[in-house]
Order: structure tokens, then C-alpha cells, then sequence
């Protein structure tokens, strides 16, 4: 499998938010590539986190790329609220949308598409959107709250999405976003995931930068 740059991109949800914007800055300085934010409904997942006000609030301390995922039932609905804001948008394959409309509407304001898929749901269940999204996100945790153990059992869908990478002719980002720490992300590389979203592990962390540069090094 061919050699990919690894990006970290620490996630707002295990941030300080009455301290957002230092927050932002102090992971932007320790060398974060992407800023991850997850915005939740309370109804496709049991949790309400922030929505676009809160990220275009984070927006104004980093010019790192914001890589929003919208945890909501309605993505489409709400799709031209971050549009403006973000550089990446990944949206659920199991919510109530048009998959092929969002993931081109994405694409069509000059973003990255991103698809997620949850834990019950079959990696397959993708595969028909193939070369209509730049990102695929595997989640490791059940979505909806931070801190949750790793569940290794998504690593054989990372696996099996990277065997579709690798067969071409579609190239994509591999992301997997819960429980990611230096030994889970590790396991997600060799899986063939090359984007690690990470909160708990980084913002807690005490040398956030040292965190980020071994999670990279994984």
C-alpha cells in the first residue's frame, strides 16, 4: 500500500469551549493539520453539541482547514449554514438525505465531500457513492460523545475501504474518529487510515504538541 502523509486534526468536542478561541490557537500552534469539528442534533445521535455560530467562532483563531461533521438527521437542510466556513464536510450515509445530492452540493461549493459510516452499518453500504466523496469517515465509537473507548472491530472496514483505494480508481482521505490515542492510531494506520481525529487524547494532553507529532508518526 502506498505511503501516505498521516493528518491529525484534534477535535473541538473535547475542547474548553468557555476557552474556544484559545483553545483553537493553542492546537494550531502545536502543529495540528486540521481542526475537526462535530456538530450533533440530539436526534441522530443522542447529544446536542454546537452548531455553525460555534464554528465560525472557531474559525476566526486558525486558518487551519475546519473539517466539519455534521451528526444531524437533515444534513442537506442545513448544509448552506457551513458551507461558508468549512473546508471539509462529511455527512452521514445512514441520515435522512439524498447521499449523492449532499455529497455533490458539498463538492459543488468547492469543498472536500466527506461520507460517514457508524458502527452497525456495513462499510459496503458506501461503496455505490465510490468517487462521489473525498473523504469516508469510519467511526471507531458509537457517535455522539467524546471519550469512548477505541472498538477495534472497524478496523476490518478500514481495511476493506483502503483495499478499494488501492484498487483504484478512486482516491480518498480514510478517516476514523473515537477513542484515537498513539496506540489506536497505530492500528488505524495499518489498517490504511491516513486522517486521525483525535480529542481526548490531544486537549488533554500536557505537550499537545508532542501528542499531535507522535500521533502522526503512529
Amino acid at each position: 500500500m502506498a505511503s501516505r502523509k498521516t493528518i491529525v486534526a484534534p477535535s473541538l468536542l473535547a475542547c474548553d469551549f468557555s476557552r474556544l478561541g484559545a483553545e483553537v490557537e493553542r492546537v494550531t500552534q502545536a502543529g495540528a493539520d486540521w481542526i475537526h469539528c462535530d456538530v450533533m442534533d440530539g436526534h441522530f445521535v443522542d447529544n446536542i453539541s454546537f452548531g455553525p455560530a460555534f464554528v465560525e467562532a472557531a474559525s476566526r483563531h486558525t486558518r487551519l482547514p475546519l473539517d466539519v461533521h455534521l451528526m444531524i438527521e437533515n444534513p442537506y437542510h442545513y448544509l448552506p449554514r457551513f458551507l461558508p466556513l468549512a473546508s471539509s464536510i462529511t455527512t452521514h450515509v445512514e441520515a435522512k438525505h439524498d447521499v449523492s445530492k449532499t455529497l455533490a452540493a458539498v463538492r459543488d461549493a468547492g469543498l472536500l465531500a466527506g461520507l460517514a459510516v457508524s458502527p452497525p452499518t456495513h462499510v459496503e453500504l458506501v461503496k455505490p457513492f465510490l468517487g462521489q466523496f473525498d473523504i469516508l469517515l469510519v467511526m471507531t465509537v458509537t457517535p455522539g460523545f467524546g471519550g469512548q473507548p477505541f472498538l477495534t472491530s472497524m478496523l476490518d472496514k478500514v481495511a476493506e475501504a483502503a483495499a478499494w483505494r488501492e484498487a483504484g480508481p478512486f482516491d480518498f482521505h480514510i478517516e476514523v474518529d473515537g477513542g484515537i490515542n498513539v496506540k489506536t492510531a497505530a492500528e488505524a494506520v495499518r489498517s490504511g487510515a491516513n486522517l486521525l481525529v483525535a480529542g481526548t487524547s490531544v486537549f488533554r494532553a500536557q505537550d499537545a504538541a508532542e501528542e499531535i507529532r507522535m500521533l502522526r508518526n503512529a
